[in-house]
């Protein structure tokens, strides 16, 4: 029984730095990458056995919880400026791309038979536009019959960096809205009723019937809702999908000196969706040990986890993208 007692003893010392090692890593903010964030976590406790719990909170929130350190990273959609890192004693890289879309629930119209330009989407967004019936719409979708009903706006209630990207397009699209309402995660919306989440958003447009809202790709294309296309920069009509967001990103200066601060609206490129964005990860720098278990969940991920963005609706990075953001985390630690 001793010989068997030290020998279950001595197995379990040999695992010790692995159990020790393998702590659950806490994360939360935006609800713009939650799914892929998600499979992510799975498939990282399948082959390591460390649990990776991630909060859909907002991207406000998710910049709150790292920065009073509740979390051991926050995830935000909204990119931080370098001073302001520096005030909170942040680090931030990029860990995936996608894109935000229009969505509508309208009798007759299924994906990209709505065609917007970013002044039209901005002042539906406004209540400039408020009937679906207006001449602005008809001139964009000649031949298309609309209802005779007001336009049902649904938006962001909590501080949101989809809000962001959405907002920073059309504040780029109408001196209107810039000047009305600008930019920001959480704005005055003139008008509409608020929900929480991408999720609360696609569920509030498909429950209301002549309702347009905003969301992740990703949501619209798992809840099969109906998205809008779009006029881009170059004045082509084109449809949200994993090649026009990697088509806006493919020209993207990225620069690790300025942690990687980057938005990817309204960029150059026929083929470019003019609503693409990057997500977030930020780490305090001062926690060394959540420096360590963030950046190797995502060293994880950028090895093995790109079939399961593109497979998500996501553009996953691109790997000198991915080899230069390892040369930052060298920076943080």
């Amino acid at each position: 029984m001793r010989k068997f007692l030290m020998a279950v003893l001595a197995s379990l010392l040999a695992l010790w730095p692995s159990l020790a090692a393998a702590r659950d890593l806490t994360g939360a903010g935006a609800s713009f990458p939650y799914p892929i964030y998600s499979a992510w976590a799975f498939d990282y406790e399948k082959a390591t056995g460390t649990k990776v719990n991630y909060q859909s909170i907002g991207s406000g929130g998710g910049i709150k919880q790292v920065t009073e350190g509740t979390v051991d990273f926050g995830a935000s959609d909204d990119p931080q400026t370098s001073e302001d890192l520096a005030k909170a004693g942040l680090v931030q890289f990029p860990a995936v791309l996608g894109g935000v879309v229009a969505i509508v629930n309208l009798e007759g119209f299924g994906n990209d038979d709505l065609v917007l330009s970013g002044k039209v989407l901005a002042d539906i967004f406004q209540g400039i536009i408020s009937r679906w019936d207006d001449p602005a719409l008809a001139a964009l979708n000649p031949g298309k019959r609309f209802p005779q009903e007001a336009i049902n706006v649904v938006y962001r209630s909590d501080s949101s960096g989809t809000s962001a990207i959405f907002t920073n397009y059309l504040s780029l699209m109408s001196p209107e809205w810039k000047s009305a309402v600008g930019a920001g995660k959480s704005v005055n919306w003139p008008v509409g009723v608020g929900q929480k989440g991408n999720d609360g958003v696609a569920g509030g447009v498909k429950r209301v019937k002549n309702s347009i809202g905003y969301v992740e790709y990703a949501y619209a294309h798992e809840n099969k809702i109906v998205w809008a296309s779009l006029i881009n920069k170059a004045g082509r009509t084109v449809s949200p999908s994993v090649a026009s967001f990697g088509a806006a990103a493919a020209n993207a200066a990225w620069d690790r000196g300025r942690d990687y601060f980057l938005w990817l609206v309204d960029e150059a490129g026929e083929g470019s969706w003019p609503i693409a964005a990057a997500t977030f990860i930020l780490v305090r720098r001062d926690n060394p040990e959540a420096i360590g278990l963030v950046t190797s969940f995502f060293d994880w991920c950028f090895q093995n986890g790109d079939a399961q963005a593109t497979g998500l609706q996501y553009v996953p990075l691109p790997s000198s993208l991915k080899d230069d953001i390892r040369e930052y985390w060298k920076t943080a630690r």
